[in-house]
C-alpha cells in the first residue's frame, strides 16, 4: 500500500534535507516487498499482512500492485497503480499514480546493496514505509532504520508495525 496514498497528496516533491538513493537498479528493486513498519493512513488502515510488488509496464513504467489483509473483517484490499521515474533511471525517485492523472512521489531514501530492505518516503514526512523482501526483517536491520528516519526527522515514535506472520493468510 505504500505507494496507493501517494496520489491523494498530488504533489511528486520530497521531503525537505533528504535525498533518493543514486546507482539504482530498477530491475533489482522489481518483485514483492513485505511491508514491515509505516505511518498510518487512511488508506491502509487496519490492514496487516501488505505486500507491494512491483513489475515493468509495457510502457516502460513499473506495475504496482500494493495488497493488504484486515484481519478482523478477514478481507483483502488490492490496489493497482502504475508508476514513472522522475529523474534519471539510477536514481530512486518516482512518481505514482492510482487514479487517472494524479502522481504522488515515491523516494527510496535508503536501499541495501543486495536490495533486501528499503526505507521509502512519500512527498513529505508523514509517508514512511520500511519495506523487506521477506516478511520478517532482522531486528537490528530495522532498529538502524527508524535510526535514519529519525534522523532525517520523521516521526518514528508513530511508526505502526505490520503483522506478516501466520496470522496472515496464503497470498
Amino acid at each position: 500500500m505504500a505507494l496507493s496514498s501517494l496520489v491523494l497528496t498530488g504533489c511528486t516533491g520530497i521531503p525537505d534535507g533528504t535525498e533518493p538513493v543514486t546507482d539504482f537498479e530498477l530491475n533489482r528493486y522489481l518483485g514483492q516487498w513485505y511491508e514491515i513498519a509505516r505511518l498510518d493512513h487512511s488508506f491502509e488502515r487496519n490492514l496487516d499482512c501488505v505486500t507491494a510488488s512491483y513489475s515493468l509496464r509495457d510502457d516502460g513504467g513499473v506495475r504496482v500492485i500494493n495488497r493488504g489483509y484486515n484481519l478482523t473483517e478477514q478481507t483483502w484490499n488490492e490496489a493497482e497503480g502504475r508508476a514513472y521515474f522522475i529523474d534519471d533511471e539510477n536514481i530512486g525517485r518516482l512518481k505514482v499514480s492510482f487514479f487517472g492523472p494524479f502522481y504522488g512521489g515515491y523516494n527510496v531514501l535508503e536501499l541495501d546493496e543486495n536490495y533486501q530492505w528499503a526505507l521509502v518516503s512519500g512527498p513529505n514526512r508523514d509517508y514512511l514505509w520500511i519495506l523487506s523482501r521477506t516478511p520478517v526483517m532482522e531486528s537490528a536491520v530495522e532498529e538502524r532504520l527508524r535510526q535514519r528516519a529519525a534522523e532525517l526527522n520523521f516521526p518514528i515514535s508513530e511508526l505502526i508495525d505490520v503483522v506478516q506472520d501466520n496470522s496472515c493468510p496464503e497470498r
